[in-house]
């Protein structure tokens, strides 16, 4: 069976797309990596976090269509049909059996290029709320599946199949000891993780770096900033007193090991991309989540979906303010974080990388099958 594997733009579509690919890379299905294709954008997450997994990548053109201004549309379209044609050489070249898509706007071209080519898709959806794209797709795709029940009541339900969001294997051997451990973490003080997504949160990292002094009277603090504003908080970190230096562990960026900062924490601050539906519920950790307020409904109803559980506690942007309190509150209450740790994990499903991988083989194999006896009768 050869595949291909198109997602992209944040590591939300990324991870989940590795991970089935790491599922099947394993018994029964021994997928090897020379029959494994992934298409994406030259200039987001994925062009750099596919090839570190050792996996072959090929860029396409794509662009979003957002706006009203008619020039920007017609640019858009055309970027998005030229991405097509170079989809479909590229299909014609690989020859896959079967295409897994987890949503971006570089699905659009895989997914048409291969509903074309009559290649079975298999459409994975991270999010609660489905964006235009997922939806577009969901109607040529073959299978849809879905982290959890409230995606597929928008969406053509009889091809629909709840899976959950698909993890690294990582997050199957993290452990709460071995992480501080690793981490020289004190045993004696909460952790509070601090995460903004694989892009960065300028908001998240200003409020963390005004009531710096305080979180570090409180608890040990891991701090992910992102790259953007990493030096200014390196040199808000040099400032400190030594003590509070030792108890402040900043990060620009975490590729491997996020499993490990999850195991280790007991509270995370953090945007609500999809992999907090994944991640956090995989480990049982508990948070604030705080959507990002310029990226369509996604996250607020990501957000939503965890507090509604009683995983999660959200707050607005706007109520940044109110940060500070809120996480002495469920810091210093140890009952309050172990219900809702609870509550994260119910919400779990630790076989989702598993469940997609034998969707897609099962059709990759019957693909594989049909054109096999296609070429013995030609």
């Amino acid at each position: 069976m050869r595949l291909v594997v198109c997602g992209g733009g944040t590591g939300g579509h990324v991870y989940p797309a590795l991970a089935v690919v790491a599922a099947l890379q394993k018994a029964p299905f021994h997928l090897a990596r020379e029959d494994t294709l992934y298409m994406g954008s030259a200039n987001r997450a994925e062009a750099t976090l596919v090839p570190e997994a050792g996996l072959q990548f090929q860029p396409v053109t794509v662009a979003p269509i957002r706006g009203r201004n008619p020039l920007q549309l017609i640019k858009s379209l055309y970027l998005i049909l030229v991405g097509i044609v170079q989809a479909w050489r590229i299909l014609g070249a690989f020859r896959p059996h079967v295409i897994l898509a987890t949503g971006g706007y570089i699905s659009v071209p895989a997914a048409v290029a291969g509903w074309v080519r009559r290649i079975p898709v298999v459409l994975y959806v991270p999010d609660i709320e489905p964006g235009w794209a997922i939806r577009a797709l969901s109607r040529i795709a073959t299978r849809v599946a879905v982290t959890a029940p409230p995606a597929a009541a928008q969406l053509p339900l009889p091809k629909c199949v709840t899976t959950g969001y698909p993890v690294r294997p990582d997050f199957a051997r993290a452990s709460r000891v071995a992480a501080h451990r690793s981490l020289q973490l004190a045993p004696d003080s909460p952790i509070l993780l601090v995460l903004g997504g694989s892009q960065g949160a300028g908001a998240i990292n200003r409020a963390i770096a005004e009531h710096l002094e305080q979180l570090l009277e409180l608890c040990q603090l891991i701090h992910v900033s992102g790259r953007a504003d990493f030096d200014e908080l390196q040199q808000r970190r040099q400032s400190l007193p030594r003590a509070q230096r030792d108890r402040y562990h900043l990060r620009d960026y975490v590729h491997q090991g996020v499993a490990e900062l999850l195991a280790a924490a007991d509270l995370a601050v953090s945007r609500s991309g999809a992999s907090v539906l994944g991640e956090f519920t995989a480990l049982g950790l508990p948070s604030i989540l705080i959507p990002y307020p310029h990226a369509g409904a996604h996250q607020r109803h990501n957000a939503a979906y965890l507090a509604q559980a009683g995983a999660a506690v959200v707050m607005e942007e706007s109520h940044l303010s109110e940060l500070l309190p809120a996480v002495e509150r469920l810091l210093q209450h140890d009952p309050e974080r172990a219900l809702m740790a609870e509550r994260a994990r119910s919400l779990a499903r630790p076989n989702a990388a598993l469940h997609i991988a034998i969707i897609t083989a099962n059709l990759g194999s019957r693909s594989a099958a049909r054109a096999q006896s296609q070429r013995r009768t030609q």
